[in-house]
């Protein structure tokens, strides 16, 4: 599903730049930004990888590099700040973060930490890095259906990525969004301001069926059919000719929903049919009808 940035606008109060990550804006472009958007529109912003990865939070190195990010948010009115490390940044070098966010001029930005890598789930790193984000004031940002974040202050961040074993390649379950929104409940939304960002390539979707859960307690089918017309809906998405194993790639972590209202994972249907050229989603259907 593609929105236009109004219709995206009109549907959501929020929304997460990623491309500050990668490049650094032009001015107009920025300024161009928040002028086009309502002005209850609410932009965060993820810091450029210089500070991260290239500098990694070596405070005078990264110094100029946050300088221009303040810059960037202070444009946007973005009040939040976002700082991924990647998963070689180890929890050996939690003093060197320590040192950066306690000595950086926030000027008032809220600055929330992505910490990733197995080695921050340890119980013992996380006891850590709690104490040090508490006695920081820098919200952890964590995918909330694999590990809670170790802090949150007046802000939480939540960033989810998919639960698949190819990261961005994922569909939520009605069942995984309701624990979702049971987790968030923990976090005590009505004391402070619990930012949701789904970051997986059916992210519209996603998260126009949880705003739906959250503001009428009740979520959408996935594809407004079942069956067989649900398959088509989600086969029909990709270009044709294209072979099976691509097609499982492309379309294969998908959710359709059955006749009996479960959700299935499209791959564990697309497995069983022939190897061989699907030339249209027709092809396609006649082999699956088989096994529906």
């Amino acid at each position: 599903m593609r929105l236009s940035r109004g219709r995206y606008q009109e549907v959501f109060q929020l929304v997460e730049l990623n491309s500050t990550f990668y490049k650094y804006p032009r001015s107009s472009t920025v300024e161009g930004w928040r002028r086009r958007a309502p002005e209850t529109f609410e932009f965060t912003v993820k810091a450029h990888k210089e500070i991260s990865h290239e500098y990694r939070l070596k405070t005078e190195m990264a110094a100029e590099a946050f300088e221009r990010m303040k810059n960037i948010c202070r444009t946007l009115e973005a009040r939040i700040l976002l700082i991924q490390t990647p998963a070689s940044f180890k929890p050996e070098s939690l003093p060197v973060a320590e040192e950066f966010f306690g000595s950086v001029n926030r000027e008032g930005l809220t600055l929330v930490w992505e910490t990733r890598g197995p080695a921050w789930e340890r119980p013992e790193v996380r006891e850590r890095l709690g104490e040090t984000l508490e006695r920081l004031d820098v919200p952890h940002v964590t995918d909330p259906l694999r590990v809670m974040p170790v802090y949150v202050g007046e802000v939480a961040y939540l960033r989810l990525h998919g639960l698949g074993s190819r990261m961005y390649y994922y569909q939520y379950t009605d069942e995984e969004l309701k624990t979702l929104h049971e987790r968030i409940k923990r976090l005590n939304p009505r004391k402070r301001s619990v930012y949701v960002l789904f970051n997986n390539l059916s992210m519209f979707e996603d998260a126009l069926r949880f705003k739906s859960l959250l503001e009428d307690g009740r979520l959408p089918r996935l594809t407004g059919s079942a069956g067989l017309e649900s398959v088509r809906a989600v086969v029909g998405r990709t270009r044709y000719p294209i072979s099976k194993s691509m097609l499982i790639s492309k379309v294969g972590w998908r959710l359709f929903e059955a006749e009996d209202g479960s959700q299935v994972r499209l791959s564990e249907v697309l497995k069983k049919i022939p190897s061989k050229t699907y030339r249209n989603p027709d092809e396609v259907l006649e082999e699956v009808k088989r096994l529906l």
